[in-house]
């Protein structure tokens, strides 16, 4: 034995993923200066950057969030959105004016991107000295968080919270039940990584984050006047209920196959006017049936957590709760750095997890590979101040980000269950004396008794 584990041989892998990474950053860098627009992947109108942002920021000024724009964002956002802009930019409805006066934002933005920067890389070096450098880099700088900064998305802040209360940066519990209040209120669907504790038995930490998740609704539901437990139900009901593709460039980057079932169904466009009718037969089951595979994998992943929770990690557990709540609505493909925060914790070992790292450092590379031209348009660049003639066109990585993320949730969730019967084969039911006091599970399981010198059965990793 030399001693050396598979994360040190494999390092030159990960560092090999970050020059594509510099190298895909450095191609859109010189593009950007030479065409006045960012390239494919980044976003397909020029003249939108920062508009998630801004054009939320209106409605921390203005009433109507809920009932006019019909926001499904809790009085959190708002009332950070108010107190990172200039109020004189917001006088009317005009949130691309309001981008050019209002900088304050801009400058927001670009903080929290480096507090996201800083947290990560403390966190991962936190975690696992020998690979945190190029995992956090990835995470940081690649893809992901930086399509996020260029939409100005309020997950910027949700991922933060994420961090300091899921990571193991802090040390106090009730610190971390804080961050994970404040999680939830930035991003309602966080509620799955807020409900993930409790496959392991962890009741207290799910309900204290609750607890606070409550609190700093209320605190920020008084300050900023709306967003009513009822408003806010009816219109996360209505956005559930009513998403779909509006266009083929809904399809861009997006989190899960949800609008790519509504496009093949014709829901929101005519698509046999750009696929062939027989085509469309052969990819609406293919898509739909992979689909609610990775749901069924992910639940029988839970199941297999809650069976024998001391095998699967809490960072799995978060994963796996995490990947069924974005696979099953669309949230954007920027929540892939939720994701991926978990997916960088895996270590080498076994080629479940071996392809989920290669598949997320993938993931992290700002490349697109054009497979069909669309026809060039006349956009209004904001970052380069002018007008110009984009080309887009159909980018093959949209799809492979799309359906390699749905891989590491297919890997991972086998990887868990394979784990879970291992260690029901090594140990069987007896020696799990820290859950002596659980109802039994099923009528053959043996009481738990006492494990001898208090050591675990190793098993291969998967």
């Amino acid at each position: 034995m030399n001693g050396r584990t598979p994360g040190r041989d494999l390092l030159w892998v990960e560092y090999a993923f970050i020059a594509a990474i510099l190298a895909g950053l450095a191609w859109s860098a010189w593009f950007f200066f030479k065409y006045r627009y960012l390239p494919q992947p980044w976003f397909y109108e020029p003249s939108g950057t920062f508009m998630d942002w801004y054009s939320l920021s209106i409605w921390g000024h203005q009433k109507g969030a809920y009932v006019i724009a019909g926001s499904i964002y809790p009085p959190l956002s708002f009332v950070v959105l108010r107190l990172f802009s200039i109020e004189s930019c917001y006088p009317h409805f005009e949130a691309e004016w309001a981008r050019s006066c209002d900088t304050l934002g801009i400058y927001a933005l670009t903080g929290i991107l480096i507090v996201n920067a800083v947290l990560t890389f403390l966190t991962f070096r936190k975690h696992d000295r020998e690979s945190y450098v190029p995992r956090a880099f990835a995470l940081s700088f690649g893809f992901p968080m930086l399509f996020a900064y260029e939409r100005g998305n309020l997950l910027l802040f949700g991922y933060a919270a994420l961090v300091l209360g899921f990571g193991p940066l802090l040390k106090s519990a009730r610190l971390r039940w804080v961050f994970g209040g404040l999680a939830l209120n930035f991003k309602v669907y966080m509620v799955s990584v807020i409900a993930a504790p409790l496959l392991r038995r962890r009741w207290l930490q799910t309900e204290m984050m609750l607890v606070w998740g409550v609190i700093i609704y209320l605190v920020t539901w008084l300050i900023q006047g709306e967003g009513s437990p009822g408003q806010l139900l009816t219109n996360v009901t209505s956005y559930l209920g009513g998403f779909g593709a509006g266009g083929f460039l809904d399809l861009w980057y997006a989190s899960s196959f949800v609008p790519a079932i509504d496009f093949l169904q014709g829901r929101t466009a005519p698509i046999t006017t750009l696929l062939d009718l027989r085509l469309i037969d052969i990819l609406l089951p293919t898509v739909t049936g992979f689909m609610r595979t990775v749901q069924a994998s992910l639940l029988l992943a839970a199941a297999a957590a809650w069976l024998r929770p001391e095998v699967v990690t809490t960072r799995r557990v978060a994963f796996i709760a995490l990947a069924l709540a974005l696979c099953s609505s669309e949230a954007g493909g920027y929540t892939q750095i939720l994701l991926l925060f978990f997916v960088f914790m895996e270590k080498w070992g076994g080629a479940a997890r071996n392809l989920s790292l290669i598949i997320a450092y993938t993931l992290c590379v700002p490349v697109e590979i054009v497979i069909m031209q669309i026809p060039p348009m006349v956009h209004e660049s904001f970052l380069g101040g002018t007008e110009v003639i984009a080309p887009f066109g159909v980018g093959l990585m949209s799809f492979v980000r799309l359906i390699g993320c749905h891989v590491i949730m297919l890997c991972l969730s086998w990887a868990t269950i394979l784990e879970v019967c291992r260690d029901i084969q090594v140990q069987g039911w007896r020696h799990r004396w820290r859950y002596r006091n659980d109802a039994p599970i099923l009528p053959f399981v043996d009481r738990p008794a006492p494990v001898a010198g208090g050591q675990r059965p190793q098993h291969p990793a998967v």
